[in-house]
């Protein structure tokens, strides 16, 4: 099993397609360092040679952020709309979906479990 920017990817999979279990690399950018080392699109991550995962390895430091710069960057950008109190940033402090979707009904995953308030229900007539 390769290692890469600190991530084991898996070695049945294309190398195009295990490179995406890097934070920060998706499929274009996949694509791109395949296109730039020269990678054959068959090729399967556990057919790697040594040089060629330094290769990608350099590669990948060289040209893109990944992992935990890319996080950290996220959290500092969540935390810059945070303290300017926008409305984005007040929904991320609450938890609730920040994207304009409705949390009436759904938002299950981002709210949590449902939690019952007593009283709030509304009583037969």
């Amino acid at each position: 099993m390769a290692r890469i920017a600190g991530v084991n990817i898996p070695s049945e999979k294309r190398v195009e397609i295990a490179l995406r279990y890097i934070y920060g690399i998706g499929p274009a950018k996949s694509a791109q360092i395949c296109k730039a080392l020269k990678i054959k699109d068959s090729l399967r991550a556990k057919d790697l040679t040594d040089t060629d995962v330094v290769n990608i390895s350099n590669y990948i430091e060289q040209n893109f952020k990944v992992e935990g710069d890319v996080r950290r960057d996220v959290q500092m950008n969540i935390k810059r709309l945070q303290d300017l109190k926008t409305y984005r940033g007040t929904r991320h402090r609450m938890r609730l979906p920040v994207r304009g979707q409705r949390t009436q009904t759904n938002a299950r995953t981002r709210k949590g479990k449902r939690v019952v308030v007593a009283g709030s229900a509304s009583k037969g007539k």
